[in-house]
């Protein structure tokens, strides 16, 4: 069997029994080829080892972006809404390019050797982020207080440095993560009872693992980056990750390798299915009937939707052969992925929400009192921690206790379906919008009695607890609908597209991110004018970051009412 029939297998020999699909636990081989036991393969032993590499990747990964609006404001000099930008810009294409690594990984390289080379380029990537941290000036003493922004003057080149290394990392979250956690999916059999459950918890504990390597960036990273030296703060996950690697290949001889069904690229498949329709789009039911009947299948009932898709079952109008013509399996994998599309647009709007809390939340609290006790002020990125603490909380209480007591009302294995969850958490996004923007005019209310309306370095008094809320309702949404999307595009696509299917859930957030860049970049123009102060300006006293919130949670009501729409007529595979 060539390497295209087991784009997932490390050594791709394979024994006979597999030309005849043999293979234990889902369908799997080991790093040589043999079929699985599944008593001594997959599971959560190769979870774990999967998981590992992925909380380092979240430490790294949190470890530049929680910060970065602060390093781009401070050491780069950059302005408050260009800074915001450029995280928005960044973090969107990061959350875009896993489309580009599922499709490498689906396509040819298969999940286990896109997931090395993602780590290499990480720390690539990591090094030369830590390269420019350390060249001078920005390595200066004058360099280390933010204020002292004229001082630091950086270089073009220390610039083009940064960020050209800063996307090299982008290219390296685009490889790793749709790959890693599909790859820690397929260890568990989904043809096995016990396992089908195992899959459900994996994903909610997976994500817990990935709160628990970002709140250790945020508690710990930012800290440095902020008071002791930005190279250290970039130069640690940089060695992280290079463990973590390592972990990583020690469980290759544990892992279960799934086997490619098909001979032909899966996204060559499914494009010819919308082709071929397309060109067919002239062909009379009748037509589309009488060759379905001469394949000898009738459509399931699921497939019912969609019906012009069935046109690619016609040979392409003017050929003179079949072999123009899609089976009934690629157009069954076609209407799946057509079907996630409008779960993917309604979604969008929850993605722009989700981009605040590492802009302008930050934005906030640097203007706040954020004192701990004497002498130790909490890092304003730090307050991120918030979101992380609810998460840690609120996770174990999902899966221990909400699933259960659901399951035994509905008697579904994951106790409410996966578009119930994502629903429930994009209200929750509506709510902390609208606690978000309270909160701002309470500290906007503060400055203007304190007299502190021009003085946007004065600190303000008014604790950074007041954010807290928000934070909190975050991460409370965070649990339903980030854990419900990655669990529904992972269970919804075809087999063979389950790393495109979790670069769809990532996707969503990198355009959300977009276009929230997009939405600061006409703000920021159209209510700034004639000398006016817009609602990001530079003095945080006089910004409107309240407005900025409640059209939030408007644009968020109007995205859930558009989602409940599709989610009621939507069929599950």
């Amino acid at each position: 069997m060539t390497l295209s029939m087991a784009a997932d297998i490390p050594e791709p020999k394979l024994s006979p029994l597999l030309h005849n699909g043999g293979g234990g636990g889902n369908g799997s081989v080991d790093h040589i080829g043999r079929p699985v036991d599944p008593t001594k393969s997959g599971g959560w032993r190769s979870a774990f080892f999967i998981m590992g590499v992925e909380l380092a990747e979240r430490f790294a990964f949190y470890g530049i972006s929680s910060n970065l609006i602060t390093y781009l404001t401070g050491p780069l000099g950059q302005s408050k809404a260009a800074a915001a930008e450029n995280v928005n810009t960044w973090y969107g294409v990061a959350s875009l390019l896993p489309l580009l690594g599922a499709f490498v990984a689906d396509s040819y390289l298969g999940r286990y050797w896109t997931t090395v080379i993602a780590s290499l380029l990480y720390i690539l990537g990591l090094s030369l982020l830590t390269l420019s941290a350390i060249l001078p000036p920005l390595s200066s003493p004058d360099c280390k207080n933010s204020a002292n922004i004229a001082t630091c003057s950086p270089s073009r080149f220390q610039v083009m440095l940064f960020f050209f290394s800063l996307y090299i990392v982008a290219v390296a979250q685009g490889g790793h993560k749709p790959c890693v956690q599909a790859f820690g999916a397929d260890q568990f059999d989904g043809q096995d009872s016990k396992e089908t459950k195992a899959k459900s918890s994996f994903f909610n504990w997976w994500y817990l693992g990935l709160v628990g390597g970002s709140a250790t960036a945020v508690l710990s990273l930012n800290y440095i980056q902020d008071n002791l030296n930005w190279a250290l703060g970039f130069g640690i996950p940089c060695i992280s990750m290079a463990i973590a690697l390592l972990v990583f290949l020690m469980g290759t001889r544990t892992y279960r390798y799934p086997i490619k069904g098909h001979d032909k690229n899966p996204f060559f498949r499914i494009g010819k299915v919308f082709a071929n329709a397309a060109w067919n789009w002239r062909a009379t039911d009748s037509m589309r009937l009488s060759e379905m009947e001469a394949q000898g299948a009738l459509r399931p009932e699921s497939s019912q939707h969609h019906k012009f898709l069935d046109k690619a079952l016609l040979a392409p109008v003017g050929s003179n052969g079949e072999g123009g013509v899609c089976r009934i399996s690629d157009v069954e994998d076609a209407k799946a992925v057509l079907s996630v599309l409008p779960i993917w647009i309604s979604c969008l709007v929850y993605a722009m929400t989700f981009a605040q809390p590492f802009t302008f939340f930050t934005e906030q609290a640097i203007t706040m009192d954020r004192t701990i006790w004497p002498g130790f002020d909490i890092p304003p990125a730090s307050l991120q921690l918030f979101i992380s603490f609810s998460l840690i909380f609120l996770i174990p209480i999902y899966d221990c206790f909400f699933v259960p007591f659901t399951r035994a009302i509905t008697g579904k294995p994951s106790g409410i379906t996966m578009l119930q969850r994502i629903g429930i958490g994009m209200f929750v996004s509506i709510v902390s919008m609208t606690v978000a923007a309270i909160v701002e005019m309470k500290r906007l209310e503060t400055a203007r009695e304190s007299g502190l309306v021009d003085k946007p370095d004065a600190t303000i008094p008014m604790s950074f607890w007041w954010l807290v809320p928000q934070y909190l309702l975050v991460g409370m949404a965070d649990v339903f609908t980030t854990i419900g999307l990655q669990e529904f595009f992972y269970d919804q696509v075809p087999n063979e597209l389950k790393s495109a299917g979790l670069s769809l859930y990532l996707s969503v957030i990198g355009v959300g991110n977009l276009l929230s860049s997009f939405l600061i970049s006409v703000l920021e123009k159209t209510t700034g004018g004639d000398g006016q102060d817009s609602w990001f300006s530079d003095n945080l006293n006089r910004a409107h970051l309240d407005y900025l919130y409640f059209l939030f949670a408007g644009l968020s009501t109007v995205a859930l009412v558009s989602y409940l729409y599709f989610a009621k007529s939507y069929i599950y595979r």
